[in-house]
């Protein structure tokens, strides 16, 4: 079994990396996205290939693959500690950053990848990418910010120490 501190610590790592990924997904649409939208097709384009290249890296890797891994850590150890409430909200966490995730693989960066081998007519490229990239980003935001209202309720429970 694992110790109290241990799945303390794992939940709260898993809300403080869910937070951050939120709160990622949630600058590009209030800030980020409606910046852009107000330059040109040639700001737009290669401002957006510069922020997708600078954010493959791997310091972004470990916080969006492991928000999601330290959540469902966290679930299944809240469930074997006998937590089955805080558990449950684990497990909600789990599946809500997993739909954001599904969103990024489906949508966002096959959106990317085309926008980096985009010719030069920008004005295309703009339009093809900017409305369905944004629309998958809100879904992103959405989820992980109903992850991170999981996770703050498992995180009550678990400080409460229920174990029904």
């Amino acid at each position: 079994m694992t110790s109290t501190s241990t799945q303390s610590a794992t939940l709260v790592a898993a809300t403080v990396g869910t937070g951050l990924m939120a709160g990622l997904y949630f600058a590009f649409d209030i800030s980020v996205m409606p910046g852009l939208g107000r330059g040109d097709d040639h700001t737009y384009v290669t401002a957006m290939r510069n922020i997708n290249e600078a954010i493959d890296n791997g310091l972004f890797g470990l916080l969006f693959l492991g928000a999601f891994l330290a959540t469902g850590v966290a679930a299944a150890q809240q469930q074997r500690g006998g937590r089955l409430d805080t558990a449950r909200w684990g497990w909600l966490a789990f599946a809500l950053y997993g739909l954001s995730l599904a969103v990024t693989a489906v949508v966002n960066i096959p959106l990317n990848n085309q926008l980096a081998k985009a010719g030069s007519d920008l004005s295309a490229a703009r339009s093809r990418f900017g409305g369905r990239w944004t629309s998958g980003n809100v879904v992103r935001t959405v989820a992980c910010t109903a992850a991170l209202a999981a996770l703050g309720r498992a995180l009550t429970l678990h400080g409460r120490g229920s174990a029904a």
